[in-house]
């Protein structure tokens, strides 16, 4: 715990066209050390705005990618040995090109089309630049059994079912209702992976296609989309910055295998690794700070479409904690392009940004038509979108507040319960962003972290970034406690000197 507590499925395709974040794809050198996998010499290979993704590998030393050129998305080939070199294998002018994959043993790849008039179907495409439909059922993602048999999830209604197809006699067969877009050749054996959707808790199954069994293989990590097998037991899987693994013969838990710290690499997705498993690929969605500065730039110059495109569709603009201001793309348009008519100028200086994962927190110094203010703006990102806007105003009366919360994070790194405790108001109450309450009232505080206090001697936590904005203060807060480390983002309210309110973001 920080400081004492701890349908939205990416379908390939609708009839609109398919969701595209703006996402880049990352190749690393792979070895294994005691047959733990380990990463080096990172390359963004895309390195192209928009939407590069759905990474797989044409042989050990090129990959296949679906990137975005012109307006649409082809099949780009980069090459390792010679020379990190890219070449484009499609240049379809009536749609665009997804989700690659090298057919076995032949020179050619097949990859789901979709058309501009929302036609979505498996093609081959030959050297020479020829394309041949190879089913006509609408496909989301698909795995080769061999060059004659596939493994395929088909679109249907609102959800995509497996399919086995068979292209020599024409055939397709039914296998479950329900799945997600990963699906695997298992290493050393012939069974293909999938993720069954048909509980609340996703699983990782596998099927013989021979006799038709299903196994269970693995608990999806927090119903994640993506997974990748290193060898017939080890399972990869991505979560925000981080890959894990899962040991699918003993069971067990998952096991972080290594967390990402730089800027770039957030939620990531479609991994990928060769057949020696000497490389890997992920995708990984562009920086959530990127995404906030663009929509700040945005603002400032007063470029309505460009600041509206920064926001999912149902996106939620509130006061914190979470007092609705309104919901929705369309009345953030209507309220902004009112707000640009009615006043002369407009700019936002962010003086202060606080990071955590998918979250930010900026402090803003507004500029509307000469006259100046404080705010702080929690932005939530979502598959490379803004989620979530809740304002933060300095509409509590000025206090003393900084050095309140000071005194309290003193308190606690000497474990001291009673100067801890002296900081809370009696009807204190612990809350999980934005208002789901956790912990209330001074005495059940006190119980829950004497004895946390107790027990762990290595406590400690460091502020690496605060807010203050009127009686509220906002710490970025790392944490080590029993060898571990932990963040968060911590709002501390304060009235009449004790601390009222904390709200953490984790």
């Amino acid at each position: 715990m920080i400081r004492g507590f701890f349908f939205i499925c990416f379908l390939l395709a609708c009839s609109q066209g398919w969701a595209q974040t703006e996402t880049e794809v990352y190749l690393f050198d792979l070895e294994l050390n005691d047959g733990k996998p380990v990463l080096s010499n990172p390359k963004n290979i895309s390195n192209n705005p928009g939407y590069d993704n759905q990474p797989s590998f044409w042989d050990d030393d090129s990959v296949l990618f679906a990137s975005t050129r012109e307006d649409q998305t082809d099949i780009l080939r980069f090459n390792v040995n010679e020379g990190s070199t890219s070449s484009w294998l499609t240049y379809t002018t009536a749609g665009s090109e997804y989700s690659p994959l090298r057919i076995p043993e032949k020179n050619a790849v097949s990859a789901i089309r979709l058309d501009v008039d929302g036609l979505q179907r498996l093609y081959r495409y030959d050297p020479s630049g020829e394309s041949t439909m190879l089913s006509d059922l609408k496909i989301g993602y698909h795995v080769w059994v061999n060059a004659a048999t596939l493994v395929a999830t088909v679109l249907v209604e609102n959800r995509m079912d497996l399919v086995l197809i068979d292209l020599e006699n024409g055939t397709s067969t039914k296998i479950q209702q329900n799945v997600g877009r990963s699906l695997h050749k298992i290493p050393g054996t012939d069974l293909v992976s999938y993720i069954s959707k048909n509980n609340e808790n996703w699983e990782i199954q596998s099927i013989d296609l021979e006799s038709g069994a299903i196994n269970h293989e693995a608990p999806t990590y927090q119903n994640q989309e993506d997974i990748c097998w290193l060898d017939k037991n080890t399972i990869i899987t991505g979560h925000q910055k981080s890959l894990l693994t899962f040991d699918a013969q003993n069971g067990g838990d998952w096991k972080q295998l290594v967390t990402f710290n730089q800027d770039e690499i957030n939620n990531i997705s479609r991994i990928a690794i060769n057949s020696s498993r000497t490389r890997l690929a992920f995708v990984a969605e562009e920086s959530p700070v990127k995404i906030i500065q663009k929509q700040v730039e945005a603002f400032n110059q007063r470029d309505l479409d460009a600041f509206i495109s920064c926001f999912t569709e149902d996106v939620q603009v509130q006061r914190f904690p979470n007092n609705a201001m309104y919901k929705g793309n369309t009345k953030l348009s209507e309220n902004y392009k009112r707000f640009f008519e009615n006043v002369k100028t407009s700019s936002v200086e962010v003086v202060n940004r606080i990071v955590l994962g998918n979250t930010i927190a900026d402090e803003e110094i507004t500029k509307v038509d000469g006259r100046d203010a404080r705010q702080v703006a929690i932005y939530q990102v979502t598959n490379g979108l803004i989620s979530s806007m809740t304002f933060v105003f300095p509409d509590g009366p000025l206090t003393d507040a900084e050095s309140i919360v000071q005194e309290q994070l003193d308190a606690y790194n000497n474990r001291d319960i009673d100067a801890f405790a002296d900081t809370y108001a009696n009807s204190i109450e612990i809350l999980e962003f934005p208002n789901t309450p956790s912990v209330k009232g001074k005495s059940r505080v006190k119980q829950q972290y004497g004895s946390f206090f107790e027990n762990t001697p290595d406590l400690h936590a460091e502020i690496k970034n605060r807010i203050v904005i009127g009686n509220k203060v906002i710490d970025q807060e790392q944490v080590v406690a029993n060898g571990m480390e932990f963040k968060a983002i911590a709002i501390y309210e304060v009235e009449n000197g004790e601390i009222t309110k904390v709200t953490f973001i984790k």
